[in-house]
C-alpha cells in the first residue's frame, strides 16, 4: 500500500468517524455522565469490540481473496451499493434531529438493556426502571467492568459495522499484494481515527453539541461523508468494470 493511498484512507476514516454513531453517542453522554476518567473504560471496550468485527471481516476478505477471487469481484460491486446507499442516506437524513437528542436517545436505550441485564442477573424483576441514564447513573453506579462491558456490547450490537468494513476496505486494499502488512496499517488507521474522535466526544460534552448544533453543521457534516460513501463507491465501481474488461 502506498503512503498516498493510506492517507487518503485516512481523511476518509477520520472525517467518517467524526459523524454521530453509536459508539460516539455513547462516549459523548458517558463522558457528561461519569466523567472523562471512567468514560476510558467504556472507550476501552469499545475498541475491543470494533476490534473484533473489523477483525471478523479482514479475516473473510483474506480466505476470499486466496480462494474465490470471483466471490471478491461481487463483494467489491455489492460494497458499492451498499455505500451508495449509505451516501444518499447520510445526505437525505442530514437534517434530522440533533446531537444531543440522539446522545439522549442512545442512552436512554443503553441504560433501559444495562438494568434489565441487572436485574435479570440480581433476580429484581420487581425494581422500577429509571427513565434516563442520567438518573440510571446516579441511582445505579455502574462498576468500571461494567462500563467496559456496556462499551463491548454496543460496539458487537451493530452488525452494520462488518457491511460497512466489507465494503469500505477493499477499496484500499491491494489483493496482489501482501495483505497482513496492509491490514496492520488499515487498523491502525482506522483505531486512531476512532480513538481520537471518542476521545473528543468524551471531553467535548455540551461544548462540541452545542457547536454541532448551531444552524446546519451536524447536517454539512454528515452530507459530507455521503459524499465520501459515494465517490469510494464510485471507485470500486471502476475497479469491477475494469477487472471484466480486462
Amino acid at each position: 500500500m502506498s503512503w498516498h493511498l493510506f492517507a487518503v484512507f485516512f481523511a476518509s476514516t477520520f472525517f467518517i468517524s467524526a459523524t454521530p454513531g453509536p459508539n460516539m453517542l455513547l462516549a459523548f453522554q458517558y463522558g457528561m455522565n461519569y466523567g472523562v476518567k471512567r468514560t476510558l473504560w467504556t472507550l476501552a471496550g469499545l475498541s475491543l469490540g470494533l476490534f473484533i468485527l473489523l477483525l471478523s471481516t479482514l479475516l473473510g476478505l483474506d480466505v476470499i481473496s486466496r480462494q474465490s477471487p470471483w466471490l471478491l469481484t461481487i463483494i467489491k460491486a455489492v460494497g458499492a451499493v451498499y455505500l451508495i446507499y449509505l451516501g444518499i442516506s447520510s445526505w437525505r437524513d442530514a437534517g434530522d434531529g440533533s446531537l444531543m437528542k440522539d446522545a439522549r436517545e442512545m442512552s436512554e436505550e443503553v441504560a433501559s438493556e444495562y438494568l434489565a441485564s441487572e436485574s435479570n442477573s440480581e433476580s429484581m424483576a420487581n425494581t422500577p426502571q429509571p427513565r434516563s441514564l442520567s438518573s440510571a447513573a446516579v441511582k445505579v453506579s455502574p462498576s468500571n467492568t461494567t462500563l467496559f462491558r456496556t462499551g463491548v456490547w454496543v460496539s458487537l450490537s451493530n452488525p452494520k459495522a462488518i457491511l460497512f468494513f466489507a465494503a469500505f476496505f477493499p477499496k484500499f486494499i491491494n489483493f496482489s499484494a501482501p495483505l497482513w502488512p496492509q491490514y496492520v496499517l488499515l487498523t491502525i488507521g482506522l483505531f486512531l481515527s476512532e480513538t481520537v474522535w471518542q476521545i473528543i466526544y468524551t471531553l467535548g460534552g455540551k461544548k462540541l453539541a452545542s457547536w454541532l448544533d448551531v444552524g446546519n453543521r451536524l447536517a454539512w457534516l454528515n452530507r459530507g461523508c455521503g459524499v465520501i460513501f459515494i465517490i469510494i463507491a464510485a471507485a470500486l465501481l471502476a475497479e469491477v468494470l475494469n477487472s471484466l474488461m480486462v
